[in-house]
């Protein structure tokens, strides 16, 4: 198994083995889930902290079946009520948590950067869930899963990310991800909602759906970031869907089997008609969910083994030492 990460804050990181080996891993955890009896001790014995400062419902749920399903002690942390809200920083909560010994800890922030900062101060394996506008891994990595069961492959595909790419971490994650698989990458949006130097990024760039989607093999919408917005970002919601969001008319340009996805929550007639999020045929929305499970799964597999790897190297040399 190529796989020798200590964390998971970032695709970057990773190389393409890497990543093919976590999914690898993923396919047999998607087989595992549609089990009658979903239960395996890969993580037993051990305990893994769900830090979640900011909202969230699917992330947060995933990860805590994933662990339960691995043999993890999972505990969530409230931190709508932690000692943060009373001003203690994020350093003396790493140590706080540190002298809990916890083996496995997953957060999401709302800063760029909160996530690497924790990792450098614990002694365990972190798992990044979203920091800001800067990366989510496992959402990058479960939409490379579907991806890959759709078509069959994960290279030389056409995919259209479009909408607010300015503020999606998933996009940031999407993009280094797929473009380490040698795809073509294309961003469609309002200027306003591309980020600066997005021609630069190795993708092209388009405002106008219809030409963004002509001859597209994946189309990924995304969720207008409105907690992440302070101006106005777009002329009503009611233009926004006209010139943007995903409609039949529109994903007619694109490849006939095209497939059409979404991280979620969405906003129904916002960024895509509600037709199309519940066409069978096109859509893989539930699909994403269903293998964020497997993702999160694999990944926690793969640093554990590590962190016990590391561990047992380090208990031998102080046997030797002694």
């Amino acid at each position: 198994m190529t796989f020798r990460a200590r964390h998971l804050l970032g695709i970057e990181p990773l190389s393409p083995p890497e990543i093919v080996s976590l999914l690898d891993l993923a396919e047999t955890y998607v087989a595992f889930n549609r089990r009658t009896v979903k239960h395996s001790d890969a993580l037993e014995g051990l305990t893994q902290i769900n830090m979640f400062f900011e909202p969230s419902t699917r992330t947060q749920s995933s990860f805590e079946l994933a662990g339960k399903r691995l043999g993890a002690d999972v505990m969530n942390m409230a931190m709508a009520q932690s000692s943060l809200t009373k001003g203690e920083t994020l350093i003396d909560t790493a140590l706080t948590l540190n002298a809990m010994r916890p083996d496995l800890l997953v957060v999401r922030h709302q800063d760029s950067g909160a996530v690497n900062l924790l990792a450098s101060k614990v002694d365990c394996a972190v798992i990044n869930a979203g920091d800001g506008r800067h990366e989510h891994p496992t959402q990058a990595l479960l939409d490379a899963l579907t991806i890959r069961r759709a078509k069959g492959r994960l290279q030389r595909l056409t995919i259209a990310i479009c909408g607010d790419i300015a503020h999606s971490r998933v996009a940031r994650s999407n993009l280094i991800l797929l473009g380490k698989m040698e795809n073509r990458l294309r961003l469609v949006g309002p200027a306003t909602l591309m980020p600066a130097g997005a021609a630069d990024l190795g993708c092209e760039v388009y405002e106008d759906m219809r030409e963004g989607l002509a001859g597209a093999d994946v189309v990924m919408m995304l969720r207008l970031q409105k907690e992440r917005m302070d101006g106005g970002f777009i002329p009503s919601a009611r233009e926004y869907f006209h010139r943007w969001g995903l409609d039949a008319e529109k994903l007619a340009c694109a490849k006939p089997d095209a497939i059409v996805m979404h991280p979620g929550p969405m906003n129904r007639g916002v960024e895509i008609d509600g037709t199309i999020a519940d066409d069978i045929n096109r859509s893989v929305i539930q699909d994403q969910v269903e293998m964020g499970v497997a993702v999160r799964m694999a990944a926690m597999d793969l640093l554990a083994r590590n962190l016990r790897a590391e561990r047992g190297a380090r208990a031998a040399e102080e046997s030797i030492d002694v």
